[in-house]
């Protein structure tokens, strides 16, 4: 199984760690950020595909921001695809 760990930039969370095993997202666990919306986006993301997943959360922006922590997700699970 593969763990990342990952830093968010431009977004109130503070980190993202994933597990993915043979390109499936096993779980996200977020520090910081919106609370609720970022459990119910982990809890969906559990079962994706990794690269279904970077589909769709890439560009996503949060208000004025040029980012956001989907955004940043699907950043932190290009890791994933790369390795």
């Amino acid at each position: 199984m593969l763990t990342i760990t990952y830093k968010p930039r431009g977004v109130c969370s503070q980190r993202f760690t994933i597990q993915v095993e043979d390109g499936i997202i096993q779980s996200v666990t977020v520090v910081g950020g919106c609370e609720g919306n970022l459990k119910g986006l982990s809890s969906l993301l559990r079962g994706m595909k990794v690269e279904d997943a970077v589909e769709r959360l890439e560009g996503i922006r949060c208000g004025f921001k040029s980012t956001s922590c989907p955004d940043q997700i699907a950043q932190a699970l290009k890791q994933a695809l790369s390795q």
